[in-house]
């Protein structure tokens, strides 16, 4: 019987992972280059849905010591809730890099007298002896290659298809439309809902910008929009990618809306909501890192 490639890309998510990578990997601290490697993993703890960099203790030029004992995972109330990937919640990107859910031991990053605490963290796995995994957002920037890395390492497993289509699509609140358009630009992602990119054009609703900004590391940074609708406020229900990264030109300037929280009507058929951590609305589960259409 054939299997769902869904399911093999996630029967691991109870498991330790990791991933060569062929890259020359950089992290910037304090001014200087204090990773340099070309020997970089992609690690994902269990229940991890991002992975994170590890690299050899040896290219590491900062001083590391013991963090006393790891924080480690609280029961399954740890994490989001997103059943059509795993039955136990998964740690998305506001689950803080210091909670861990395998065996190993933290340790802290010093470099010109900045303590980075519990930035790194060795896994008790004989796979990974000698490897540190790096917490992304301890370090000032990153490089993979001569490029700048947003957000989070990319993931070899995970890809973004941009297509422009014909179908007709409608967004609507409560029976009120906000938004419509026989032109959308489709964005399909890796273990995501599909997004609808539309034109301001085909904006019905009176949209306000937002300063909510969050950043992908497959599109870029994004800026969110409210929206007014049968009397009342819709609170960054939108976002748009005014400078995307170069796999996500051809959504520059669009806007997407929450399929989580409105319904989309494409081709007359309506949408089922998915279920993800952008479900609860915007004051539940504010991303730290990750956008409305990023792992």
């Amino acid at each position: 019987m054939s299997t769902r490639m869904r399911d093999l890309l996630t029967e691991g998510l109870g498991e330790l992972r990791h991933e060569p990578i062929g890259k020359r990997i950089r992290a910037v601290l304090g001014g200087r280059t204090v990773v340099d490697t070309t020997r970089a993993v992609l690690v994902w703890e269990p229940r991890r849905i991002v992975a994170s960099y590890a690299v050899p203790v040896g290219d590491i030029s900062t001083e590391l010591s013991p963090a006393g004992t790891a924080e480690t995972a609280a029961a399954d109330g740890t994490g989001a809730h997103m059943p059509d990937l795993f039955a136990r919640p998964v740690f998305d990107p506001p689950v803080p890099f210091t909670v861990h859910s395998a065996e190993g031991r933290a340790v802290d990053l010093r470099a010109d007298g900045q303590d980075r605490c519990g930035a790194g963290f060795q896994p008790a796995d004989p796979a990974l002896d000698g490897y540190v995994v790096l917490d992304f957002r301890a370090f000032d920037a990153w490089y993979e290659e001569d490029e700048r890395n947003v957000a989070h390492p990319r993931d070899p497993f995970h890809r973004i298809d941009v297509l422009a289509a014909s179908r007709h699509v409608r967004v609507e609140s409560d029976g009120e439309v906000l938004a419509e358009s026989f032109r959308p630009t489709l964005l399909f992602e890796t273990l995501l809902p599909t997004r609808y990119y539309l034109s301001l054009e085909d904006v019905r609703a009176e949209l306000t910008p937002s300063s909510t900004r969050t950043w992908c590391a497959y599109k870029g940074q994004a800026s969110y929009w409210s929206a007014a609708a049968g009397g009342r406020v819709l609170p960054d229900i939108g976002w748009s990618y005014r400078q995307p990264l170069h796999d996500a030109e051809h959504i520059r300037g669009l806007v997407a809306f929450f399929n989580e929280r409105l319904d989309i009507v494409v081709d007359g058929e309506r949408a089922e909501r998915p279920r993800t951590p952008w479900s609860s609305g915007p004051d539940a589960r504010r991303p730290v890192a990750g956008g409305p259409d990023n792992f």
